[in-house]
């Protein structure tokens, strides 16, 4: 969930009211959301620099109190002081949620954006919107920045799905253009910086800054970079890197022109509402918007239109629907109730004639509502989820451990006892760990990949439990030796038969690390497990059948196997049930693969499928 740090003394001016710690926590409660952390700006410098007297030094400069508050993701309006105190007073009934208007100058006043061909093959897409009269502070200055950020690291994608700009209309000439050139073609001078670049020379200047360089990837080895310029070629910005220092929006800035470029039109268009709506009390109608009319080209095949746009969704919910969901009856959740709940929740709502029904009008500020399932949620959360009464399930039905899970369990215990400790490791890891770690080709195949991983070490699913056993090694050096480490978990591979394109697989892994290889360790380790699932070890004889002559029971025996992973010569296959299936491998790690995990002394190790025996 994001946190969102604000003033306590400044949220307490905005809520009209002041609260002890644990009252404003009780409200938040209420409110569902989190009051996670009462501290200090100085104090968590401090504790970053790990200085002591935290509580003696914030008590001696008098410094402000901040209020850590974790709001759930989705929920765009609450990122920033001015959306969290009027979701509040609205909450509190202390006033009414604000009509958010549009106005749209006439055809020769109105602002216009055309966005170009080239724009098409980078970053397609651009919304516009100008707030005029505003009335910033240092405080409020803060916070608009701040938004911005918050919302480039979360719906934004760090930049990759939307990036804001922000302008002083003032000193600007329209109509503007959004277009792409040629890196070499474009110069301006980046906001706070005193020289010009070029494109070239301004991704080399970024590589070096700490906040800028993680964005510089998303455009930086594109034939154009995409910019947006005015009526006398004015560079406002370098989407989704930097604006321009032309237009910087400063304590003094009054006509504030947004623009916000992007590869997801929905996403921006939320974006664009966020950041209008809570700003939008500063202007001097307050929350008052003027619409701009932004021309996309040809290929785009979407038409010319206004925006922002705020107007309210309709959806309707059933009230019946509503009260069984929630687990309350007529009673305890009248109609009337319901209704009144939703507009404390900013969800201004009307029921219907018969009361069987309720209509919502979701505003722009509460994109997160798309579904019926959302307005129950925001009714309970008005009703108060501590008054909402414990009741037993309508249903008879007996619970069960799932088969795999209970032999998952078994084996785990039986596994530490032998000797072995447990560990638990990412399900995600990098895609070299997976296979080139490994002495193994990715033929795209097996993996699931991750779409738009956050690091390099979160790329694929894992398709074995051998990586994260190694990194344990790794970081256990230190540890007396022979160190046993064991993992019973699921890898994911992909499926045709599945309906999610890939299914999960129990897995057992066990390592060992000592002087010598201890192959006969994790071999003996194999026999024991095999002893406790009741599989005999199958006599040369029985192994084409797979099944003990003298037990009537499939069996498993070992065959001489190639596995990369594993030292020449000392591995071998587990087959089970004859010479067909193979349930797992064991063997004296390759060195080269100790190597790349950064693991110094020598290991065996075993794997197997847990799945058929189940």
């Amino acid at each position: 969930m994001p946190t969102v740090s604000v003033g306590r003394d400044k949220l307490f001016k905005a809520l009209g009211a002041t609260y002890t710690d644990e009252a404003f926590d009780e409200l938040c409660f209420e409110f569902g959301i989190e009051l996670d952390e009462i501290t200090t700006e100085g104090t968590m410098m401090r504790k970053e620099k790990g200085e002591k007297g935290n509580a003696e030094k914030a008590a001696q400069e008098e410094e402000e109190v901040l209020y850590k508050i974790d709001v759930p993701a989705n929920r765009y309006d609450l990122l920033c002081l001015e959306g969290l105190a009027l979701a509040l007073n609205v909450f509190r009934q202390k006033q009414a949620f604000p009509s958010l208007k549009v106005t749209t100058p006439s055809d020769k006043d109105i602002l216009r954006m055309t966005v170009e061909e080239p724009t098409q093959a980078v970053r397609p897409f651009v919304v516009c919107a100008v707030l005029r009269g505003m009335t910033f502070t240092a405080d409020s200055y803060a916070s608009f920045i701040d938004l911005q950020e918050k919302l480039h690291q979360n719906i934004c994608r760090r930049r990759t799905l939307v990036a804001i700009g922000t302008h002083d209309l003032d000193t600007l000439t329209p109509p503007f253009t959004y277009t792409a050139r040629p890196p070499a073609d474009i110069k301006f001078k980046p906001l706070n910086q005193t020289q010009e670049f070029t494109g070239p020379e301004l991704m080399a200047h970024y590589r070096a800054d700490n906040h800028l360089k993680h964005f510089l990837h998303i455009i930086e080895n594109e034939p154009r970079y995409p910019v947006i310029v005015d009526a006398k070629g004015v560079v406002l910005s370098l989407p989704p890197i930097i604006n321009g220092d032309h237009s910087k929006i400063t304590l003094a800035s009054k006509n504030v022109f947004f623009e916000c470029t992007a590869t997801d039109l929905h996403k921006a268009n939320v974006v664009l509402n966020t950041m209008v709506t809570m700003f939008g009390g500063y202007s001097a109608t307050p929350f008052t918007v003027e619409a701009v009319h932004v021309t996309p080209p040809a290929s785009a095949k979407l038409p010319a239109r206004n925006y922002p746009d705020l107007s309210s969704r309709v959806q309707v919910a059933d009230v019946a629907l509503i009260r069984s969901r929630i687990g309350l009856s007529e009673e305890q959740l009248p109609a009337d109730d319901i209704a009144q709940l939703l507009t404390r929740m900013c969800l201004p709502a009307e029921l219907s004639a018969d009361k069987a029904s309720v209509t919502v009008r979701v505003p722009p500020t509460r994109s997160d509502i798309l579904h019926e399932c959302d307005i129950m949620e925001d009714v309970a959360i008005g009703y108060g989820f501590n008054r909402i009464p414990y009741t037993v399930p309508q249903t008879n039905t007996v619970a069960q451990q799932l088969p795999v899970n209970a032999l998952t369990d078994q084996l785990r215990d039986n596994l530490a006892l032998a000797g072995f400790t447990e560990c638990l490791n990412f399900a995600l890891c990098s895609r070299d760990e997976n296979f080139a770690y490994l002495r193994h080709q990715d033929d795209g195949t097996r993996a699931t990949h991750i779409a738009n991983p956050k690091t390099q070490e979160f790329q694929v699913v894992r398709t074995s439990l051998v990586p994260g056993v190694l990194k344990t090694m790794a970081c256990n050096k230190g540890m007396p030796l022979p160190l046993k480490v064991f993992e019973v978990s699921d890898v994911v591979l992909k499926s045709e038969t599945s309906d999610t394109g890939a299914a999960n697989q129990r897995m057992l892994c066990a390592i060992v690390a000592g002087r010598t290889s201890q192959f006969e360790v994790v071999h003996g380790l194999l026999d024991r497990v095999m002893l406790l699932l009741q599989v005999p070890l199958l006599a040369e004889q029985d192994r084409d059948s797979g099944v003990d002559a003298a037990s009537g029971r499939k069996g498993y025996w070992l065959r001489p196997s190639d596995n990369p992973t594993f030292f020449p010569g000392r591995q071998a296959d587990v087959m089970y049930g004859g010479r067909v299936l193979s349930v797992g491998t064991l063997g004296v790690v390759h060195p080269e693969v100790l190597g790349n995990f950064n693991v110094d002394k020598p290991c065996a190790l075993l794997e197997m499928n847990v799945q058929p025996f189940v």
